[in-house]
């Protein structure tokens, strides 16, 4: 059974392999999933609404105002929690007023709980605009999607909205500092662990440069049944393999 889409601006917390408590924080609607992709892989299901540019959605998105008084609440309350992450139902760096929104939790962050560290978990389609980039410099824990060393691949996995461009997306991840890689690897068709698909992967995360890579498979039913998850041998496989071509830090991430 697909998971259900987030009811509320705050969730959680959620216990994850890699945040542990994390609460979330959900910028789309409640009604349904809005974002740039269609992955093929995506527990919350098909994309309804494909955009990457949301203007016509204004109305449907919580008004700033609202979410900044969520978030205080919740860093106010007793819940226990290491993480504020922005995710939800869809990709929060096309939120029209995320830039304003990250300053206002850094603040409440800082007040309130200045123990907890502010996360993102993005697709990487938002990156193309300039004030999404600066925001993100001030993100602890800012995580991009990259699944896919070509367009090709990309477009077949991922399934994007027609304006979002890959050489752009990829050279906006390259421009960034000190930023984590998240990549779902998936077995059948379309997959991404054959020995090209790899390859090309691990040339552009050599590019990129992140702090770390880190792989991830299916753990719930998705949409397609098609694609397969990829076993814990061969995501630790796979992770001590590109090491040295990367040059960067891989870490295999799955349930025990």
């Amino acid at each position: 059974m697909l998971l259900q889409l987030q009811r509320g601006i705050i969730y959680g917390p959620i216990r994850s392999r890699r945040l542990g408590a994390s609460l979330g924080i959900n910028l789309m609607p409640n009604k349904c999933k809005l974002c740039s992709f269609n992955c093929v892989y995506c527990h919350y299901g098909p994309t309804k609404r494909l955009a990457v540019d949301l203007v016509d959605f204004h109305d449907d998105l919580p008004a700033l105002d609202d979410v900044v008084k969520a978030v205080d609440r919740a860093v106010r309350s007793k819940t226990a929690f290491a993480y504020l992450t922005f995710s939800g139902n869809g990709e929060p760096t096309l939120y029209p007023w995320f830039p304003e929104l990250v300053d206002e939790v850094v603040r409440l962050r800082d007040r309130y709980r200045p123990e907890v560290r502010v996360a993102l978990l993005s697709n990487s389609s938002g990156l193309v605009f300039g004030d999404v980039r600066d925001a993100v410099s001030k993100i602890d824990l800012p995580v991009f999607k990259l699944d896919a060393g070509t367009e090709k691949k990309w477009k077949a996995i991922n399934r994007p909205d027609k304006d979002v461009d890959f050489c752009e997306m990829v050279d906006s991840l390259t421009a960034l500092e000190n930023i984590y890689v998240q990549t779902v690897l998936i077995d059948g068709d379309p997959g991404n662990i054959a020995d090209e698909d790899l390859e090309a992967y691990f040339e552009k995360l050599n590019r990129i440069r992140p702090i770390e890579a880190h792989l991830y498979s299916i753990d719930r039913p998705v949409p397609n049944t098609r694609i397969s998850l990829v076993p814990p041998a061969k995501l630790q496989e796979i992770a001590q393999r590109g090491q040295k071509p990367t040059g960067v830090k891989m870490k295999a991430f799955y349930d025990e």
